[in-house]
Order: C-alpha cells, then structure tokens, then sequence
C-alpha cells in the first residue's frame, strides 16, 4: 500500500513540475503588461488574447505555444523571438520586426500583416488561412522574395 502510495505521488508530481516548467513566468507576463518591454522574457504558454502592445519590445522572448488571439502587435520588435505553436489568431501585425525568429507551427489565420520584417526567419508550417497580408515575406511556402534579384 506504502509503495503504491509513493509511486502514484512521485507520478503525480513529475507531471506537475514538467507542466509547471512549460508555463510562463508571471512576473514576466506583468512587466510586458506595465513596460512594453520584455526583451528575452519567458512568455511560453502565456495567455496573452487582445492585449494592445503597439511598439513592444519583445527581442529573443520565448513565446512558445503563447496564446495570442487579437492581439495588437502594431510595430513590435520581435527579433530573435520564439513564437513556435504561437497562436496568432487575428493578430495585427502591421509594420512588426520578426527577423531571424522561430514562426515554425504558428497560425496567423485571420490575422492582418502588413509591412512585417521576417528576414531569416524560420516558417514551417505556418496557418494564414484567411489571412491579409501584404509586404511581407510570408507566403506559402514560408520564403523571403529575394530582393536583390534583379532577373
């Protein structure tokens, strides 16, 4: 009875830690809420639906799998960010910098792109069903027109 009692609490509590080291830390989830600013901040998983972060500097932040729903994205700085599995979900995303960030799984169906920077960026996978973009680099098959192809 002991041991059983043991191995279902030593179970239970893997997967609680596991589960707790996949979520966000909420300090970090403030600061960007106060600041706009939350350069290399730990965002995974974070309920971020609606919330208007024109001009946030989010650079090298981990945004896996962050739900992200109508969110106002409008000139944030998401360089070097990591948005795989991110729920974009009618975001906007007009004059947003994503340069050399992971966009691997994310879905931006519905969502407004216009003007985004997606230099080196990684996009496999990629949701736009219904989506409106424009000057982008994002299309289907996830590549950057080359703009010094003079052919």
């Amino acid at each position: 009875m002991y041991k059983l009692l043991a191995t279902t609490v030593a179970i239970i509590s893997t997967f609680l830690i596991a589960e707790y080291a996949n979520a966000e830390n909420p300090a970090h989830r403030q600061q960007l809420i106060d600041t706009n600013v939350c350069m290399k901040c730990d965002l995974k998983g974070a309920d971020l639906q609606g919330l208007h972060l024109i001009g946030a500097d989010l650079r090298n932040a981990d945004l896996r799998n962050a739900d992200l729903k109508n969110v106002n994205l409008e000139g944030a700085d998401l360089d070097g960010a990591n948005l795989q599995g991110a729920d974009l979900t009618g975001a906007f995303l007009t004059n947003a910098t994503m340069n050399n960030s992971n966009l691997n799984g994310v879905n931006l169906s519905y969502a407004v792109v216009y003007d985004a920077q997606v230099f080196g960026a990684s996009m496999n996978n990629l949701n736009i069903e219904n989506a409106m973009i424009f000057e982008s680099g994002i299309a289907v098959g996830g590549e950057y027109p080359d703009m010094n192809n003079d052919e």
